[in-house]
């Protein structure tokens, strides 16, 4: 397609003479325009392949066109040229970001705006302020949705999808990335389509997900060698060695940064080397070679320094601490990792700061400094509980949404497989007489399609059978989960002990600020009960405004010490944002298991305990015993009733009273 340009121009030149002078200028300007789109658009195609090369042909396009040229086309020549100098000379792109946007006052195409505030978005991450690097890529996004240009709009929906991501707001990514994935497919754009792959793997690696993003990486890197594609394949090759951290595999680690090193240096490409060094650097941390990573950080920070990274400049600092701590220079140490620490947190990056605070507190720790090691572990247990639970949350909501979204594909590929598999046999049956050895092949065919079939049915059923484990309002194990433990935990022989947690007048909650409300608080005291009932204790929703902890092996006192616990924290949790008269409380009904005693046993009796706690003022914890039952049953009254199931009147020690409405 490079050489047919010029001839078809050379053609359309013996042509000019021929036409009226007024068609001939027209149709010179046409030509050039053409031209310059031509030139446009190989310097979009060589960004991922020779970045240097695709400057220089929007340097070229800018020239032609002059200062008088058509305004989109200077426009779309900046922001190429502001994107390259973004990874190279911070002030240089600001100048054609400048220059871009005045122009965008006398041409103000939404596309063209989306272009640009790719860049300035990309500008103010690497100056480590994500906030407004978010802000610019939503304005991007809906200055692209409507411009009604697809590309642009996935190029935005990428740039804001992979901020997310880095944001640990995973679940928000990876919708901003697949759409991208989504649209660069419709338009046949396979080498964009793999740089939002990369993408997708890099959220993956984020949440804990390694394997997966190893796969991802794995398969772009097979597109990309083949397509020639040499930036991204610097790119996808550190990205790589990224997992292969997150895996502990050095090796493996450490032939990936080499490798994007060395297509880094033949590019020229500074960015890509100074990333490839941290990496490296990193690996020879891990291995025990803290004399070899420093002069490896030492270059990539040299190279750093002639534009802004500021998440770059983090990790590098970090590495560089922790190489001075393994050579026993504390205070260098220390000042490497305080500076890594201000970058991530103005960044915010939890991730990177939890790193940080953990290796401060091995430095605290190899100096006797106890106290400024607990502090610091502190704050990385804290970030670390944090991303943790995110990963659950984000990774629980994507695979709800690909079951529902696979459950109901699955319906029509079931039929139309139902249908093909009977048109084989049917056609298989009709040649068996003839064609013995097809048919066999055939019947091996089906067999391997079937098994298959099965094969992703377990899958997809597995995955089911989880969700039917889990209460869909908190996220909580469900009743049928949690009474599933007791009874193992009762058919061990153990002793066990059961609490019944009931928020107090949670109908009146809702029926004050609506069932939304009562959504938030039901959300918040589900936190709150995870914070305070750790493994060994079972944890789940029994229904309503009802929880319950089972906890193993353990007598009354530590049951109504785990109960006091609950109740003064469910006391303290903040619920202003939809309630703001005041706490929410809750009622606590406790008991242990006696020998030989079944599940209904339990929730009898801790039912009762709850109805006593109730019934004596609410925001307290009650107990009774199976001693204390078998006592008051030998003194009930003939005439009673029997002891009730959970819900319904206990056996009198207080008056009988009617069934405890949802919501007390």
């Amino acid at each position: 397609m490079r050489s047919s340009l010029p001839r078809w121009l050379a053609i359309l030149g013996l042509c000019l003479p021929m036409l009226p002078l007024s068609a001939q200028t027209a149709a010179a300007g046409d030509t050039a325009s053409a031209a310059i789109d031509a030139l446009l658009q190989r310097a979009s195609l060589q960004i991922r392949i020779n970045p240097d090369a695709s400057a220089q042909l929007a340097q070229q396009a800018l020239a032609r066109l002059g200062p008088n040229g058509p305004l989109d086309q200077r426009i779309r020549a900046l922001a190429l040229l502001c994107e390259h100098e973004s990874e190279r000379d911070r002030n240089r792109a600001l100048e054609r970001l400048a220059l871009g946007k005045s122009l965008l006052t006398q041409a103000p195409r939404p596309a063209l705006q989306a272009r640009l505030l790719s860049c300035e978005g990309d500008l103010r991450e690497t100056a480590g302020d994500g906030d407004g690097a978010l802000t610019l890529y939503e304005q991007g996004v809906l200055a692209a949705e409507q411009g009604g240009e697809p590309a642009v709009l996935a190029q935005s929906l990428y740039d804001r999808g992979f901020l997310r991501g880095m944001r640990s707001e995973y679940a928000n990514g990876l919708s901003d990335l697949k759409r991208a994935a989504k649209l660069y497919d419709e338009l046949d754009m396979p080498s964009h389509r793999t740089a939002v792959q990369s993408g997708i793997a890099a959220v993956y690696n984020r949440m804990g997900d390694a394997e997966q993003a190893r796969h991802f990486y794995e398969s772009a890197l097979r597109y990309q060698q083949q397509a020639g594609l040499k930036r991204q394949l610097v790119v996808t090759w550190h990205n790589l060695g990224r997992v292969h951290e997150t895996l502990k595999d050095w090796l493996a680690a450490e032939q990936a940064f080499g490798a994007s090193l060395a297509l880094s240096r033949e590019l020229a490409y500074a960015r890509g080397q100074a990333y490839a060094l941290r990496g490296l650097g990193g690996v020879m941390n891990a291995t025990g070679r803290p004399a070899e990573s420093l002069p490896l950080l030492d270059q990539a920070a040299t190279l750093q320094r002639g534009w802004q990274d500021e998440r770059l400049r983090g990790l590098i600092q970090l590495q560089r601490g922790i190489a001075f701590r393994l050579l026993q220079r504390p205070v260098e140490s220390r000042a490497a990792l305080r500076d890594a620490l201000a970058v991530f947190q103005q960044a915010q990056a939890p991730a990177e700061s939890a790193r940080a605070h953990e290796a401060l507190a091995q430095l605290a720790a190899d100096g006797g400094e106890w106290r400024e090691a607990h502090a610091q572990l502190q704050a990385f247990k804290a970030l670390s509980d944090k991303l943790l639970r995110r990963q659950i949350d984000d990774r629980f909501a994507t695979l709800k949404a690909d079951v529902d979204r696979v459950a109901q594909d699955q319906k029509v590929r079931l039929l139309q497989r139902e249908q093909h598999t009977m048109s084989v046999a049917l056609e298989q049956a009709r040649l068996a007489g003839q064609l013995r050895t097809a048919a066999v092949a055939l019947a091996l065919l089906s067999a391997a399609l079937l098994a298959m079939l099965a094969w992703r049915l377990r899958r997809s059923g597995a995955a089911m059978r989880r969700l039917a484990m889990t209460d869909d309002l908190t996220g909580l194990p469900n009743r049928r989960d949690v009474l599933q433990r007791l009874d193992d935990s009762l058919a061990r022989g153990g002793r066990c002990a059961l609490l019944i947690v009931d928020l107090d007048h949670f109908k009146r909650i809702n029926d004050t600020h609506g069932h939304p409300a009562g959504d938030g608080v039901l959300r918040a005291a589900s936190d709150v009960l995870r914070e305070v009932g750790r493994e060994p204790v079972a944890l789940g929703r029994l229904g309503g405004e009802e929880f319950v902890l089972v906890l193993p092996a353990a007598d009354l006192h530590a049951a109504q010490a785990l109960a006091e616990r609950v109740r003064a924290a469910i006391e303290g949790m903040n619920v202003s944002a939809w309630m703001p008269e005041g706490p929410v409380t809750t009622s606590v009904g406790v008991t242990v298991s006696a020998a030989g005693e079944r599940t209904s046993d339990l929730l009898r009796r801790a039912d009762r305990a709850l109805y006593l706690a109730k019934a004596r003022g609410r925001n307290r914890v009650e107990v009774v015993s199976a001693e204390e039952e078998i006592a008051s049953a030998a003194v009930r009254p003939l005439a009673e009733s029997p002891a009730t199931t959970p819900g319904q009147s206990p056996p009198s020690v207080t008056p009988p009273h009617p069934t405890r409405p949802q919501g007390a």
